[in-house]
């Protein structure tokens, strides 16, 4: 049949999905079609027109897989204008509502071997930037001994209470919630394992989060009790380990890598940071090569981070631009793409390897 007003073949639905079904998701290795990422199919005439369903908003692929489209569609007869639109729907972990009673749909873990080597300024700017791509995005202050996320986020107060829980505070679009919030700036706090198991866990259960499709967690350094009980108290999707350029630092980020792999932790990938001339490089890109994980990049050494850290306006805000901001949506986008691969593999039951994109 052909359609009169053009003289096209006519073009029906059925070819248009056999088309789209050669398409492949890079991440998932399975077509577009029985991904059911294939939504609000319309054909008017010769023109196609339908949203792809990610399963992230930070989907750093989807160029990729909107050129793959128009290459299948291209080769129907028949077919016009073709538009595409894009949508986002976070799959999510199932244990996590059954066991905190919280509408998160991934739980990120950023953890370190030892302190210094920039943990919570990344969990800050990770957060930010998953939040820029458009996702709903919680951050959780776990450093209860030691807490600073409030400074980094430009705020040093809650909203009040609501319903007889906490309301996070917020800005840039990430909520967050701190011990900082709840202690006098200069009051030690000397707690032994028990009371940070319990303030761990209040600050999970007790506070209205609302729905999130990621919540990232800034653990303290090293391999403690906050590891052990976060493990214990929240099912995590998975865990970054953040390490420096030397071969030092990279030794200790091994002790926390393994200790996840201990409590049954996924390893999302290893970071590198505060790379370049001053520090070297390689040792997060050898770590993660020898344990067989994902490297998810390198962020170059840069005092603007530092300064957005102290005065409240970190680095993806203060300087977009920047090798070292730019370095960090990269990796925002690599670290959602692996958390897909995860909870999407996890539901069927058939973990595989991550396997990074370049």
């Amino acid at each position: 049949m052909f359609n009169r007003k053009n003289d096209r073949p006519s073009v029906t639905q059925e070819a248009v999905l056999a088309a789209l079904g050669t398409v492949i998701e890079p991440e998932l290795h399975r077509d577009l079609v029985s991904l059911n990422m294939i939504r609000d199919l319309k054909i008017d005439g010769s023109d196609v027109a339908f949203t792809i369903m990610l399963t992230t908003p930070a989907c750093p692929l989807r160029g990729k897989m909107e050129n793959d489209a128009r290459a299948a569609l291209a080769r129907v007869p028949g077919v016009g204008q073709v538009a595409i639109k894009w949508d986002a729907n976070v799959p999510a972990d199932r244990r996590i509502g059954d066991q905190i009673g919280q509408n998160f749909h991934n739980t990120i873990a950023v953890s370190s071997g030892k302190g210094g080597v920039g943990k919570t300024t990344i969990a800050v700017n990770l957060a930010i930037a998953l939040a820029m791509e458009g996702a709903r995005v919680g951050l959780l202050d776990a450093d209860i001994l030691g807490p600073n996320v409030p400074m980094m986020m430009g705020r040093d107060e809650m909203p009040p209470p609501r319903n007889r829980k906490m309301v996070p505070a917020e800005n840039y679009g990430v909520k967050f919630i701190s011990m900082a919030f709840l202690v006098k700036p200069d009051q030690p706090l000397i707690w032994r394992g028990p009371m940070l198991h319990s303030a761990i866990r209040q600050l999970l259960t007790d506070v209205d989060w609302g729905e999130l499709d990621y919540l990232v967690v800034d653990l303290p350094p090293g391999t403690g009790d906050a590891q052990l009980t976060l493990a214990q108290v929240l099912p995590l999707s998975g865990a970054i380990v953040i390490t420096q350029p030397m071969q030092v630092a990279a030794t200790d980020a091994v002790r926390g890598l393994k200790t996840f792999e201990k409590l049954d932790v996924p390893i999302i990938g290893v970071i590198e940071n505060m790379s370049g001339d001053f520090f070297g490089t390689g040792a997060g890109e050898q770590l993660a090569a020898t344990y067989k994980t994902p490297f998810l990049g390198k962020i170059p050494l840069d005092a603007n981070v530092r300064v957005g850290g102290d005065s409240g306006a970190p680095i993806v805000v203060a300087y977009p631009d920047s090798a070292a901001a730019v370095a960090l949506r990269d990796i925002a986008r690599a670290v959602a793409a692996c958390v897909s691969v995860l909870t999407l593999e996890a539901q069927a039951g058939n973990i595989i390897p991550i396997q990074m994109i370049n």
